[in-house]
């Protein structure tokens, strides 16, 4: 028997955002992250959320925590074992 999980996170650029997070960053990191930004297309506040989402994911799943702005996938097993 195998398993195949996919995951597909969905991420809506329109969604309002009703809160503010400021950060202090050195010159060097914000340009590192405006060049990062840059390569991937996106705006440097796109660029961070979306970091910031998947790091937040890793460490709350990985302490066996709910993860606030994840929907639950509910699983199901396929008949004929693929």
């Amino acid at each position: 028997m195998s398993l195949t999980l996919c995951c597909c996170l969905h991420y809506d650029p329109l969604m309002v955002k009703e809160q503010v997070l400021q950060i202090r960053l050195t010159d060097a990191e914000k340009q590192g992250f405006l060049a990062a930004a840059n390569l991937a297309g996106i705006p440097l506040s796109s660029w961070v959320r979306e970091r910031l989402r998947l790091a937040a994911i890793r460490d709350l799943e990985s302490a066996g925590q709910k993860i606030p702005f994840v929907e639950p996938v509910h699983l199901r097993v396929r008949d004929g074992g693929r």
